[in-house]
């Protein structure tokens, strides 16, 4: 089966593709029409297994997606593209959802980057509260649910004027055992946005604090019209990261303390759920010492032996890198 499907091609005999919406290293996500369901628009999410895997390596794989595309099937939020199926057919394992119509929010923050302004902080707001909303349900699902790969480019803004965090990927037990824990299966994630304790993907140190994370990268981008530099980059040189009232001084103080408070590198640092983290910025409950927080990160990183061995692990992946 080659990698890419074309237009016309249908998928279980119900599905039939008519465009590629985007496609990464792991697999595409393209819009089809659903024929039993005639005027239906859908998005088909494909996850390609490897060519070289074994027989009983196929199966496992298999039988983690049906068990972690089930979990996603039963979310129900606003804010969330509806799962309505999925299915495996030939090297590919297939979710298919809600067709979000609109741009996303990387194409709203580069069109008023290119007419010279920024984005009001009050419309950005109204954004967070409803990112906030979905990551909180996300959140408190049992088991609870991280979605890992949260940025602007993965946030659509509906006709209406509704945000959709879209591009949820499957899940897969952060601990082999505390199967309780669900995180988002997907590559990576994208540089700017993303934890430092995600770099190594080291089982049992992904969570929520990792999502809120990538909000407050994804709302540092919107209000400062420029993504914030990596969690590595801001590991190696502290100072890289430029307050975002320097860079838009029409924002609020609060707005500010928010997103830095959330971009914390060391998670211990960050607020401890996305419902503290409103408090900060989104209710009226943002006065007082819980406004202020502290952003130094630099003693309980030393403190930690893990992140010693993480810091270690970071500058030789850079070395790496920079000679390949």
């Amino acid at each position: 089966m080659s990698h890419q499907l074309s237009p016309g091609i249908v998928l279980r005999d119900r599905y039939e593709i008519v465009a590629l919406i985007g496609q990464g290293g792991m697999g595409a996500v393209y819009e089809a029409h659903d024929r039993v369901l005639p005027g239906r628009r859908c998005a088909v999410k494909e996850i390609r297994l490897a060519a070289d895997l074994s027989q009983t390596t196929v199966a496992q794989a298999r039988e983690q997606f049906q068990r972690e595309a089930r979990t996603l099937a039963r979310l129900d939020h606003p804010n969330l593209p509806k799962v309505s199926d999925y299915f495996s057919v030939g090297d590919r394992d297939c979710l298919v959802m809600d067709y979000v119509p609109g741009r996303d929010l990387h194409q709203v923050v580069q069109q008023t980057a290119r007419q010279g302004r920024f984005l009001d902080e009050s419309q950005v707001a109204g954004w967070a509260r409803q990112l906030c909303d979905a990551l909180d349900y996300l959140h408190r699902q049992d088991p609870p649910v991280v979605h890992r790969d949260l940025k602007p480019a993965n946030v659509k803004l509906t006709p209406d004027g509704q945000v959709k965090l879209v591009d949820f990927g499957l899940v897969k037990p952060v601990d082999p055992d505390d199967p309780r824990t669900l995180t988002g299966l997907r590559g990576l994630g994208s540089l700017p946005y993303l934890p430092l304790e995600q770099y190594a993907d080291v089982e049992g140190h992904t969570d929520a604090r990792s999502d809120l994370y990538a909000l407050g990268a994804t709302l540092y981008h919107l209000l400062t019209g420029q993504s914030p530099p990596s969690a590595q980059q801001r590991f190696l040189h502290p100072e890289s990261l430029m307050p975002p009232r320097q860079v838009n001084p029409a924002l609020s103080p609060q707005a500010e303390a928010a997103v830095l408070s959330a971009l914390a590198v060391h998670p211990g640092q960050r607020p401890p759920s996305v419902e503290a983290w409103r408090r900060l910025w989104l209710s009226s409950e943002s006065t007082g010492p819980a406004a202020r927080p502290e952003l130094s990160w630099v003693g309980p990183l030393w403190s930690n032996a893990w992140w010693l061995a993480l810091a270690t692990a970071l500058t030789a992946v850079a070395v790496y890198l920079s000679w390949r």
